[in-house]
């Protein structure tokens, strides 16, 4: 029992069309539409090209049409170079004529003012009208190299290659194709987004997920609109592919709220950080690291993991190299004894004995090339850096062919660093044409292997998806939001100190117990009750820093000292912010914890990707020492582990002096049931828990600030870049035959269990399917399979134990179709388990997964000849009908809300 899921992605128009038209084309020397035919010509296009303008009957020998309605067929691929104003009209009349994709090079839109936002508008709306795509307006471009499609108004074109770029900025483009060509770096697709009105990051990256020509992908980012999209397809296309990204605008003014220390020690790239960490994807932060990560990719140098061997015949630029690796955190590799031994025999007595590997300078071919080949053979090893400094024994040429020869059968990473210009020049061509890169000095090349190396570091990230919940303890939500709600009715957006720790406590957070006042004798007998000494707190909607106005009296032994502090305390206030309103005074025990660290735990709503945590060094002294790490939720013990590690109050949380160690399980803790109140609570904007007590008895929250605000929408987890686990859809029931039947979504490591899953069907079921007689899945098919966004997707496992592992019986899977209110599905269930009732169970859950979802309609592809699928979908309501696709597959359709 089968069914086929549709494997043409929506923007193969765009990417792959059969037919062009340049609309705009014109025989003007130097205008944008003379460039557009003449780079399509020159790109020696073998589909059908057309230009369109009233004005011609030919352009440089190319057919030319009044308008898109008299061109002789359906074309896949409108390319508009005409005036802004025209533009939505063209889109309309391209819609009207079948037109599948769009890409509209002509500026004047939202960048222009009001007008021209008008006119955007009105673009999208006709594009979205008539299921049209659009790319751009006001971009450069695209290009597919090995289809000869240049829809670009540069005066260069790309050669074919692997790397797909994907660019904000048309410059960028221009100027990254000037310099690939005469360096040999190709590209699979070259696509610059302008204004992104339509079509953004996530649905480009999405396609080149599974394009087989793209094998590596370069970006260059300046604003993200679609978070949740731009993340997903990040996460997707890292599982298989590296992917380097650059993003401008690092350093924005910044106006949060002074009332966050959150917000005040962390800016909009620190989020970004967290990002581009949890999505598994590489961060250059120049145009050269940029170029040389390009480089690399082109040159095919894997990623292996981050332990660099150095071979050099300079102490100094190994020093240099070893330096950089350390501010790079790059560790040096450890050699093992059996390389060290091989080292020992082939180097003079006088070698390092160690990493960097000192030849000394003397060093010629042979010393080089015994000691890059025992480092690429160490296990150890993951990558080696080779340097030469031109000395006066040395003999450049013949020491790269060495090296060259030495790597060769190695997967491992080898970057060059020949140092100099006149002597090492021809060196250096003899390294590029081996495709070994290779740099005048050692600081890039290490850059580079850092690049790489991240990649190999941010997968353990990528792999973690956690679910909304800390620990098997089910927070108070009731009790949560009803304080939430009655601050909002109140409009009120900070909450009260008493009402913060109340709302921690009901997420299991340890809170130091406090009691409000309202005048001294209430004070002195709440002292009494919760035991001496204590401290006074202000207790006001206005202040937030209460000791910056002298609201806090501290260590109060007896009823005396503490009448005099309650006078003082609020005298103070009164003359420092008089307009305040006081609610009385917060009585709290005195904490006798000698060995406690202060530390800080936060969150901040960024305006593109939403809620982030942030983990640091806590105290009056926050926004000095800036000690922090962001991540984005949710978190589990991997991650948390992750943040606490990226930060240097790490280092005190271990035994030190007369300190012993802090109960880091505690700690951990905290995090993730702040990550599960960012989760559960989408009201929250703002919080610190500063200080944060930490010690070997575990942790208390000393005093808290919560920012909120109305929650943007009502669905569950919309606020939230990556959508946790959705646990709410594991269920488990018992068969027939006694065997014990889990269903649950999907999860990224779930990889092997699907492979195995598909090795084990008939021929049969996969030929329904998958319409082939395919016996495995290919790596970027896994990864859109188990690594998918819970948002606009679901996909789930029906698993059994056997043999005390975990084995796939059955997978079904929606996804969400461009237009957002329809989905299309597959389901398949192993041989052995037809006529069970699995299928049936199985496509119940997912039709309430999609109409929880909102969705309007669920469609599928079933081929004719596959009776019991037909079967089930008749039995669940689909409409059946002949598909457009031909007489040999049936067009199924359920509809999941009215209107539908």
């Amino acid at each position: 029992m089968s069914i086929a899921l549709s494997d043409r992605h929506y923007l193969t128009a765009l990417f792959e069309p059969a037919s062009v038209a340049i609309i705009g084309a014109t025989e003007r020397i130097g205008s944008v539409g003379s460039v557009l035919i003449d780079n399509m010509l020159a790109a020696r296009y073998a589909g059908a090209l057309y230009a369109v303008n009233p004005k011609y009957r030919q352009v440089r020998g190319v057919p030319c049409h009044a308008s898109v309605r008299k061109l002789p067929q359906r074309v896949d691929l409108a390319v508009i170079a005409t005036p802004a104003a025209t533009v939505p009209g063209v889109i309309e009349e391209c819609g009207k004529a079948g037109v599948r994709a769009a890409c509209v090079i002509t500026a004047g839109f939202s960048e222009a003012g009001p007008a021209g936002e008008r006119l955007e508008r009105e673009l999208v709306e006709h594009a979205r009208r008539h299921q049209l795509r659009v790319l751009g307006p006001n971009c450069f471009g695209l290009q597919r190299p090995s289809l000869g499609v240049n829809a670009t108004f540069g005066g260069g074109a790309g050669i074919a290659g692997s790397l797909g770029m994907v660019s904000q900025s048309g410059a960028l483009c221009a100027a990254m194709l000037d310099w690939a060509r005469p360096n040999g770096i190709g590209f699979s697709s070259v696509v610059s987004l302008g204004g992104s009105s339509d079509i953004d990051f996530g649905e480009v990256i999405d396609y080149l997920v599974d394009d087989s020509r793209t094998e590596h992908i370069l970006l260059y980012v300046e604003g993200v609109r679609d978070a949740r999209r731009f993340v997903s397809a990040l996460r997707a296309a890292a599982r298989v592919k590296p992917v380097i990204l650059m993003k401008s605008g690092r350093h924005p003014a910044s106006t949060r709220a002074a009332v966050s220390h959150t917000g005040a020690i962390v800016g909009a790239d620190d989020v970004f950080d967290a990002v581009v960490r949890r999505a598994g994807v590489v961060r250059v932060r120049t145009i050269g690291q940029m170029v040389a990560a390009a480089h690399a990719l082109a040159r095919r140098v894997k990623p292996r993991g981050e332990r660099l061997a150095i071979v050099t015949n300079g102490g100094g630029p190994g020093v240099m190299a070893a330096d950089h690796a350390a501010e790079l955190g790059i560790p040096l590799a450890e050699l093992s004894p059996a390389t060290s031994a091989i080292l020992q025999r082939s180097l003079p007595p006088n070698w390092s004995h160690g990493n960097p590997v000192d030849l000394i300078g003397d060093a010629g071919p042979e010393r080089y090339g015994a000691a890059i080949a025992a480092c690429l053979a160490d296990e150890q090893v993951d990558g080696v850096l080779a340097v030469l400094s031109p000395q006066g024994m040395t003999t450049p040429l013949a020491s790269a062919h060495a090296v060259i020869e030495a790597a060769k059968g190695s997967s491992k990473p080898l970057l060059t660093s020949w140092m100099g210009e006149e002597q090492v020049a021809s060196s250096r061509r003899l390294f590029m044409d081996a495709g070994i890169p290779t740099f005048r000095t050692p600081e890039p090349a290490v850059e580079m292997f850092a690049h790489v190396s991240a990649f190999y570091r941010n997968q353990r990230l990528l792999m973690q998806t956690p679910g909304p919940l800390a620990d098997a303890t089910p927070p108070d939500l009731p009790g949560a939001r009803a304080i939430i709600d009655g601050a909002l009715a109140a409009r009120r957006s900070l909450l009260s100190e008493m009402e913060a720790k109340t709302l921690l406590a009901a997420f299991h957070i340890p809170v130091v117990p406090a009691r409000v006042a309202r005048d001294a004798n209430e004070a002195a007998r709440i002292a009494e009750e919760i035991g001496w000494p204590v401290a006074l707190k202000i207790c006001s909607p206005d202040l937030v820093r209460k000791s910056e106005v002298g609201g806090v009296r501290q260590g109060l032994r007896d009823a005396q000292a503490l009448r005099a502090a309650w006078g003082d305390l609020l005298s103070a206030v009164t003359r420092e912010r008089p307009q305040a309103r006081l609610d009385g005074v917060i009585v709290e025990p005195m904490l006798d914890r000698p060995h406690a660290r202060e530390l800080m735990v936060g969150m901040l709503c960024d305006p593109v990707f939403g809620p982030a945590l942030v983990f640091g060094a806590g105290g009056a002294a926050i926004e000095v020492q800036r000690d922090r790490a962001v991540a984005l939720p949710p978190l589990n013990g991997f991650l948390v582990s992750d943040m606490i590690r990226n930060t240097r109050v790490a280092r005190m949380l271990g035994a030190y002096r007369q300190l012993p160690p802090a109960d880091l399980k505690a700690l951990e803790t905290v995090l993730q049931r702040v990550s599960e109140m960012v989760c559960e609570l989408p009201q929250l904007v703002g919080l610190d828990i500063n200080p944060l007590l930490l010690d070997e008895h575990g942790a208390l929250a000393g005093e808290a600030r919560i920012l909120i605000a109305a929650a943007p929408t009502s669905e569950r987890y919309a606020h939230m870049a990556i959508h946790p686990y959705p646990v709410q859809w594991v269920s488990s029931w018992t068969a027939a035959d006694g065997t014990r039947v889990q269903l649950r979504p999907v999860r990224p490591e779930d990889a092997e269990l699907e492979q195995q899953f598909v090795k084990g069907l008939s021929a049969e079921s996969r030929h329904f399917r998958f319409m082939n007689t395919l016996r495995e899945l290919t790596p970027a098919m896994l990864v859109r399979f188990t690594q998918i966004d819970y948002d606009r997707e679901m996909a789930f496992v029906a698993t059994i134990e056997r043999e005390g592992r975990e084995t796939e019986i059955a997978v079904c899977r929606y996804v969400t179709n461009p237009d957002g209110e329809t989905c299309e599905f597959a389901l398949v269930v192993a041989d052995a388990w037809h006529r069970h009732g699995l299928g049936r169970r199985m496509m119940n859950a997912l039709i309430e997964a999609a109409r929880t979802r909102g969705l309007k309609a669920m469609i599928g592809h079933v081929l004719a000849e596959n009776a019991p699928m037909l079967g089930l979908c008749a039995k669940l309501g689909f409409a059946i009908s002949e598909s457009r696709e031909g007489p040999t597959v049936r067009h199924v359709n359920l509809r999941l809300a009215q209107g539908a």
